[in-house]
């Protein structure tokens, strides 16, 4: 349905946006809002572009998004993620088909984990002084960025070529 102009239009502002949104969660451990909304809003033309049908493949993919938004928001209750990752892995959802989507959770994990380490250790290394040094605030939007474009990767590069 979408000129094979649209797809590589929407792929790139996704992929800047995710570069946007990881360079101010690294700078302020905070996701904008409106970052995220420009994901969301533009995933229904990513959805045109790609010839889904309103139903069941669209409806597929929000009820993907409800059902991440759900189990998401039980980790951001627990402190486990803030909520500026939550919602920016909730309209990643939008996006990706549930494998690809999967595949970026995987790698999401892997990073975060890395990342975390990172600072870990970093923390270590400088070793501030006082009884008790306050909790590390890891900036997850560039783990859940970085799977983001992992995952795009093939359909960006295939455009470029």
């Amino acid at each position: 349905m979408g000129s094979t102009f649209t797809l590589p239009i929407l792929l790139f502002l996704l992929a800047g946006l995710l570069v946007l949104a990881a360079i101010e969660d690294a700078r302020t451990r905070a996701i904008a809002n409106a970052k995220t909304a420009a994901i969301v809003l533009l995933a229904p033309l990513w959805w045109w572009a790609n010839g889904l049908s309103p139903w069941p493949d669209m409806a597929i993919q929000i009820g993907i998004a409800a059902a991440v938004f759900a189990l998401f928001c039980i980790a951001f209750h627990f402190g486990l993620m803030g909520g500026g990752d939550v919602k920016l892995i909730v309209a990643l959802s939008l996006w990706l088909p549930i494998g690809a989507f999967m595949v970026m959770l995987v790698v999401m994990s892997v990073a975060g984990g890395v990342l975390t380490a990172g600072m870990l250790i970093d923390r270590r290394i400088r070793r501030k002084p006082g009884p008790q040094s306050p909790p590390i605030e890891v900036p997850y939007g560039i783990a859940i960025a970085f799977a983001g474009l992992f995952v795009l990767h093939e359909p960006l590069l295939n455009t470029l070529w």
